[in-house]
């Protein structure tokens, strides 16, 4: 093949259905480019993709009559084009895939480790502030609290009366059917008081209040501030996570017992206009049938979740890395893994009464 006159821009279109047809009548060896009066980055990249679609097609064509500074214009278009012909997906080999399993289960583990060593050291910091009690920082402490603790009443205390609606009404159309509606005080106080009040709060906090904490110290690690920290003397662990987390093991069972009283108001409005149960009614059967262990049970979780939360969220904060993508990656990541985390626990806790018979 031949090609003579300007390969630029502007005569591509007068030559692109002439090289769609090319190899058509025949096995094209050589491209012979020595009669060209012109060619520009745009005639290179066509000789480039002529010579790749040949190829593809089992031609053997090579570029010849080039000037000096043709072939390295050639050369150079040829290095920066992808493979636009190559497969998108390879096939993979066994061992790759057993190569893969096993990073991954080297990232577990490292990520395993070192949230581990990061869980021994909050509380290394936490045992040495409550030996040395003025190493606390009593601003940050309330500041947090009312972050954390104050400003979350509101949607605790929606959630929670929507939560006792709710019970109240599905209680009355499945007890309705055996005449047993009074017994929805018994559901609605057993369901909220042992797990829905302290679990749901949890939940909520750790999508409000994680994911908060991940964010600002994601932000300083970006920004650097975190360093600037060490820099002068100061400790990150014990100026930015043990705010937050005493912050948060003090506020989540007060918010906990907003939730529960709540859920029981909501449970109490509906029964009396679903089914009929007075509100004195509601009060006595709540007195006389609701055992204190089932509040003390739930109680006793929220430091456990507040912990939980609070030492993930910080965590990933401190993981942040690069950019602001990665702060995005690590807030989701805190809210996931603070939430899954919290439902393990309240498994756990769920089985450990079930054979303490309480």
């Amino acid at each position: 093949m031949r090609i003579s006159g300007s390969l630029v821009t502007s005569a591509l279109h007068l030559v692109e259905d002439r090289i769609r047809q090319l190899g058509a009548g025949g096995p094209v060896s050589t491209i012979d480019i020595s009669q060209l009066d012109a060619l520009d980055t745009a005639g290179a990249y066509v000789l480039v993709n002529t010579q790749n679609s040949l190829a593809q097609a089992g031609h053997r064509p090579r570029i010849t009559g080039a000037t000096a500074d043709r072939a390295r214009l050639i050369e150079k278009v040829a290095s920066a084009i992808f493979e636009a012909h190559a497969p998108l997906q390879q096939r993979t080999t066994l061992s790759e895939r057993v190569a893969e399993v096993g990073r991954a289960t080297v990232g577990v583990v490292s990520n395993v480790a070192n949230f581990t060593g990061f869980i021994g050291l909050v509380i290394a910091r936490l045992v040495r502030t409550i030996v040395v009690p003025r190493r606390l920082r009593v601003t940050a402490l309330f500041a947090q609290m009312a972050q954390t603790g104050y400003n979350a009443v509101p949607i605790i205390a929606l959630m929670g009366f929507l939560i006792g609606i709710v019970l109240a009404f599905q209680g009355a159309v499945q007890l309705r059917q055996f005449g047993a509606e009074v017994f929805v005080v018994d559901l609605i106080a057993v369901s909220v008081l042992r797990e829905l009040g302290i679990l749901l709060t949890a939940i909520i906090v750790a999508g409000r209040s994680g994911s908060a904490y991940t964010a600002a110290i994601g932000s300083m690690k970006v920004h650097e501030e975190i360093d600037a920290m060490r820099t002068l003397g100061l400790d990150p662990v014990e100026v930015l996570v043990l705010p937050r987390l005493i912050a948060l093991v003090l506020m989540l069972p007060v918010l906990g017992l907003v939730a529960n009283l709540c859920a029981l108001t909501g449970g109490a409005v509906m029964s009396w206009l679903e089914l009929g149960v007075s509100p004195n009614m509601y009060v006595t059967r709540l007195r006389e049938n609701t055992d204190i262990w089932h509040l003390a049970i739930g109680m006793i979780k929220a430091p456990f979740f507040a912990f939980t939360i609070a030492v993930v969220a910080c965590w990933q904060g401190f993981q942040v890395a690069g950019s602001a993508d990665s702060v995005g990656e690590r807030t989701r990541a805190s809210v996931v893994q603070g939430i899954f985390l919290v439902i393990v626990l309240d498994a756990i806790f769920s089985v450990l009464a079930a054979e303490l018979g309480i």
